[in-house]
């Protein structure tokens, strides 16, 4: 199955020689599970010129608010209506998660309460599930057509579902432990509170959840659907 992974930013300049940009991050995370990729990098407005290009379509996270005035703001989203419409399935992580909820009538906010960064506990539906976090704006309404399945003492809406034409998580699963240093190291200072980095850094190295979300992502786009 071909997914089209629509990148709308990059890691960052002294992480991405070692540890690869976005697109290699989720094929790493995703690899094994009957998927082959092809980047479109949106944020250099570099666009599918169709929403069956591919049969599925991934949107990673940026650096970049959903709410924010970039010129390749409102073609994704125009594109994601279009893939929505089309019953094509969407996955977005992060902004990812934020481009598609904002798209689809939701709102995406800065949190009033901050950050959110490194291992996070989620509940979705019981379940609990540890990602990496790296992230300040949320969606603060949800679309109504989304169903909230993953929720944080500190992000209500960290995982939503739409049917089978979306699936979208606030965290990352696709950063690993060692580019969350990274970030903290390059990105976090002066930005991020100390405190909350401090907290980050003694959870790195636990177990997390990365492959079973994986699983989720994976099954998500390979579901049968009603054409």
């Amino acid at each position: 199955m071909r997914i089209g992974i629509l990148q709308t930013g990059q890691s960052p300049d002294m992480l991405r020689a070692e540890m690869g940009d976005y697109p290699d991050m989720f094929a790493t995370l995703l690899a094994g599970r009957g998927l082959e990729f092809r980047t479109y990098h949106v944020e250099a407005m570099e666009f599918p010129k169709d929403v069956h290009e591919c049969e599925g379509w991934l949107i990673t996270g940026s650096r970049h608010g959903a709410y924010e005035d970039h010129p390749f703001i409102k073609p994704l989203e125009a594109f994601i209506r279009s893939a929505y419409a089309a019953k094509v399935p969407l996955v977005g992580i992060c902004f990812g998660h934020q481009i598609i909820a904002q798209a689809l009538g939701g709102k995406v906010e800065r949190f009033r309460d901050g950050w959110s960064v490194g291992p996070t506990d989620y509940d979705f539906d019981g379940e609990t599930l540890t990602m990496n976090a790296w992230h300040r704006d949320q969606v603060t309404e949800k679309p109504a057509e989304a169903t909230c399945i993953g929720t944080s003492d500190f992000c209500e809406n960290a995982a939503l579902v739409y049917g089978d034409r979306a699936f979208t998580v606030q965290a990352h699963p696709e950063f690993g432990d060692a580019f969350v240093d990274g970030l903290m190291r390059t990105r976090g200072k002066g930005l991020v509170p100390d405190d909350l980095m401090a907290a980050a850094t003694d959870r790195l190295g636990q177990p997390n959840s990365s492959a079973l979300v994986a699983d989720r992502i994976a099954a998500f786009f390979k579901q049968p659907r009603n054409s």
